[in-house]
Formats: C-alpha cells, structure tokens, sequence
C-alpha cells in the first residue's frame, strides 16, 4: 500500500506569500484565510494520524508553502529535487536540513535537470512523471534512473501542450495502488490506457488534486460532482477550502510531504 504515512513535512505560507508565481487570474490571495485554511490542512493531516514537522514561514521565497515540489519521497527513493523556477532554488537548502533532521538520506536532481516534485504521481510501485514548464526531460531521466535502482518502474507524461495545468499531479492522482483520477485531456494518453480511471466532470478539474492519507481522502471543497463520485467509491473524505491556495496554481498534494 502506498498510502500509509505517518509524518508529514509542512510550512506556513508567509505574509508576502502575494508575491509568489501564478498562471492564473483568481484574484490576489488573501493571507489571513490562506493561514487559516493552512491551518485546517494541518488538521486534517493530524486526523489521518500523521506527526507534522513544522518547518518556518520563509519570507525570502513566497512559493515556499508548497513543500511538495522540493522531494520526492517513497519508501524505496528519497531525492530532493531541483526547481525549474529559478527563484524557488534557496528552497532546497532549507529541505535537505529537514530530511536529515528526519534521518532521510537523499539522492539530489543536478543539473541540467530539473524536477518539481508536483510532477511526480506515485501509484503502486509505478511513477508517473510529468514533463512540464518546471520539470524537463533530463530531470524526468535522473528521476527514472534513480527509480529504477530501488525497482521502481516509471513513464513520463508530457504535459506542455496540456492547457490549464501547471504540473502532473494538478491532472492526475492517485486514489490507491491502482485508481486514478484524471482530467479529460489526460485519459486518453497512451501510458494511462488499461488503468482503473476515474474521470473528473468538466469544470472541476481543479479537484483532481487530492490527497489519499491513510484511510481517508483530501478533497478541496466546492466540487459537488467530484465529491459524489468518490462518496460512491466508498473513500472517506475530508473536504478542506483551497481557495486561496488555487490562486497561486497549489493544490492540496502541494502542501506537504508526506512519509
């Protein structure tokens, strides 16, 4: 099982967290509710049964909050990741003191790669890897050869000319060993065929980012449809507000790394 965590990596967003990248016009985020709806991420995190470690605000990168993109993290693989936005890169000085602080030995993206951890979609002992505007090939072949010596086995995604997703995983994630969610424009890509897909209603395409914690699901609130489905699969959902956080192109996979 792929989904059994017991502590989780998680940091505030900062005051200026305003500042940082977006692709999207959602308006301008409001910090106070993004505080607070981190907060009741934490929560539901603690609900699953997970231990946080809680690393500081980090003012001098906004984007900072979303962990996530700094390591991939598996129970065979450990690597920190290198950013393909050149202002997230003082990001991962902080992350490889927390993973050794948590005794987690980690390989490292070098260049001329790079990886965000975003574009990475753990299902069973596979990974998708998404090729993206952050992670390009020759970080998605490090990450592969990598994958490959602790027996993992891996596919890539190509997701440039996909419209309205940032990474991988705002398309795709997985429900358990062998359960996808997907968007529309991701069901029919070739290394998806023959998998137990679950299709995101139009206009939700947001709610493809969710969390499997343990036994239950992290929804982002909102998304009645998406909601419907996965009640009717019979997965226990937390359904948490993201608003502020969709803002800024983070979903609810962004906001920790969980191990």
């Amino acid at each position: 099982m792929s989904f059994h965590f017991t502590r989780a990596i998680v940091r505030p967003p900062s005051s200026n967290f305003a500042d940082g990248m977006t692709s999207v016009s959602l308006g301008v985020p409001d910090f106070a509710r993004a505080f607070d709806q981190h907060a009741r991420y934490c929560e539901a995190l603690e609900r699953c049964g997970l231990t946080l470690v809680h690393l500081p605000e980090d003012p001098a990168h906004p984007d900072a909050t979303f962990v996530e993109d700094t390591a991939v993290l598996s129970a065979r693989c450990n690597v920190l990741t290198r950013p393909g936005a050149a202002s997230r890169a003082g990001e991962i000085e902080t992350m490889r003191a927390a993973l050794a602080a948590a005794v987690i030995n980690a390989n490292e993206i070098i260049e001329p790669g790079s990886l965000d951890g975003g574009d990475i979609c753990e299902l069973g002992d596979h990974f998708f890897i998404g090729v993206s505007h952050r992670t390009n090939w020759d970080g998605a072949a490090q990450l592969a050869a990598l994958l490959t010596k602790a027996r993992y086995t891996s596919s890539c995604i190509d997701i440039r000319a996909v419209p309205g997703i940032l990474h991988l995983k705002s398309g795709i994630a997985a429900l358990d060993d062998e359960r996808i969610i997907a968007i529309d424009s991701l069901t029919d890509h070739p290394v998806l065929k023959g998998r137990d897909l679950v299709r995101v209603a139009p206009g939700e395409e947001y709610a493809a980012n969710c969390v499997r914690v343990n036994d239950h699901v992290l929804i982002a609130a909102g998304f009645p449809a998406m909601q419907r489905t996965l009640e009717k699969l019979g997965y226990d959902l937390i359904v948490i507000e993201m608003s502020e956080f969709q803002k800024m192109d983070g979903g609810l996979s962004c906001l920790s790394l969980r191990f």
